[in-house]
């Protein structure tokens, strides 16, 4: 190996610099899934139900974009990337989409507000679709530039690490930002969200993505793509790897890891989406909580990771998966259970941290059991991970477009129990998938043996939710 390659890839530049490279998509994923809703509900005034289509529109395409994206990365080859880099490249391009799309998004529709609803959607659709194969974009390309700018394992786990660290900063940043403008620009402690509010959400948005925004420039000037050992050496022969991807549909414990990764995904992120619809419609709070609970949300979360991190190593998966959905469980009950005064003014923020705090312990745990059948052997690993990711985006979009087809006109507890019953349900069904799973053996592993490189540790950084 280089050693200048070594010297670069240790640099302080470097390493923050790619840090920072994903703060823009972490903004936009931590306002898309809190808020979308909200806006397109309770401040355009769509329907449950349009709201939800245009939701599940977007979760659709970033499903589809995920592998397409990924494949036309990895084959890029022009003088622009010979000379720019490929992934860097990638990046550009989705940035770009991004900030082209996403403020329209969360603003009025431009010249066609007083146009019949049905109408309107066509417009945001446009943007929406923009907007989700530019994500897809800079997360492909983000996550396949860690093999580019580091060979040494090592290495590689501080880029990971240093890249989780900017995505709680970001989510906290929003929750945060959205805080302030909500409750300096509320009138009483009453006030809830509605049509007025739209100009400050269309501020939370210029604020989060001017930070994106100046995140991504200082990623481009600080990361030179590395173009030496790995154009020298694929990663397999492709009919090789055609065999492989191709056998792994005959496991079937790919078939029950999946299982338990969409049932955790369905928790960690319709709990996200519902829970400031439950807040508003439910329990009447002010509009500051729409902020104020998801922050204590995400608290709980960091929580988690610091537990999952002092926890001895005779933890085992599936004790780490029932603690997690042990809590999940008792905040989702607590939640059908329980709706007086002191609930809404005490007690919520201890539910909230509850389902954070669980809701990350099952993420981290079915990331780790998708890790274990992969196992040393990592020729199709970023294929099983694009898998369990096209299946979470299909599952927790339809599943957003069910719940708010039924939520109008529906009663005021809806929201409750949709959260009580689905995201309960969900964790139940994780939990029973966990505890029936057999201990993994090399039979169950998905691949044989072959020299590879580890991209395991880059994979279990990119999920929103810890997002």
């Amino acid at each position: 190996m280089d050693n200048e390659f070594v010297v670069r890839s240790n640099s302080l530049c470097l390493q923050l610099g790619y840090g920072i490279g994903h703060v823009l998509n972490d903004v936009c994923a931590s306002l898309w899934f809190t808020y979308f809703l909200v806006f397109f509900h309770l401040v355009l005034e769509f329907s449950s139900t349009q709201a939800g289509n245009l939701m599940l529109i977007g979760q659709v395409v970033d499903a589809i974009a995920t592998p397409f994206v990924g494949y036309h990365s990895d084959h890029t080859d022009n003088f622009i990337s010979a000379r720019y880099g490929k992934r860097k490249l990638w990046h550009l391009f989705g940035t770009f989409c991004v900030l082209s799309s996403f403020p329209f998004i969360f603003m009025k529709c431009i010249g066609c507000s007083m146009a019949h609803k049905w109408a309107q959607m066509y417009y945001f659709a446009a943007f929406i679709l923009i907007f989700q194969i530019g994500w897809a974009a800079v997360q492909i390309s983000h996550l396949s530039l860690i093999p580019e700018l580091a060979e040494d394992s090592h290495i590689r786990t501080h880029l990971t690490a240093i890249r989780y660290g900017f995505t709680v900063f970001s989510n906290l940043f929003v929750y945060i930002i959205t805080w302030i403008v909500l409750h300096i620009t509320g009138e009483c402690d009453k006030e809830q969200v509605g049509p007025a509010d739209a100009w400050k959400f269309r501020h939370i948005v210029y604020i989060v993505l001017g930070v994106g925004t100046t995140a991504s420039v200082l990623f481009h000037i600080c990361v030179s793509e590395g173009r030496g050992f790995r154009q020298q050496q694929p990663l397999i022969d492709h009919n090789d790897g055609n065999r492989v991807h191709l056998s792994i549909f005959r496991k079937l414990r790919l078939y029950q890891v999946a299982g338990v990764y969409m049932s955790t995904r369905i928790v960690v992120n319709i709990t996200q989406v519902l829970i400031p619809l439950y807040l508003h419609k439910t329990l009447s709070l002010a509009a500051r909580s729409l902020a104020v609970i998801p922050l204590a949300m995400y608290l709980g979360s960091l929580l988690s990771a610091g537990a999952q991190r002092l926890a001895p190593r005779s933890f085992t998966r599936k004790l780490n998966y029932f603690v997690g959905s042990i809590c999940s469980l008792i905040g989702f009950t607590w939640i059908y259970l329980d709706s007086d005064y002191n609930y809404k003014v005490y007690y919520i923020y201890v539910v909230a941290v509850l389902i954070g705090f669980g809701g990350s312990q099952m993420l981290v745990t079915s990331l780790a059991l998708t890790a274990d059948l992969v196992g040393d052997k990592t020729e199709a690993s970023a294929f099983v991970y694009g898998l369990m990711s096209f299946t979470d985006k299909l599952s927790c979009g339809a599943a957003i477009a069910i719940i708010q087809m039924y939520a109008d006109g529906a009663s005021a507890s809806y929201y409750r129990d949709m959260l009580s019953w689905v995201c309960g349900g969900a964790s139940v069904l994780g939990l029973i998938l966990t505890l029936l799973m057999p201990k993994l053996t090399s039979d169950a592993q998905l691949t044989d043996s072959r020299p590879s490189i580890n991209v395991i540790e880059e994979e279990t950084s990119s999920s929103p939710s810890l997002l």
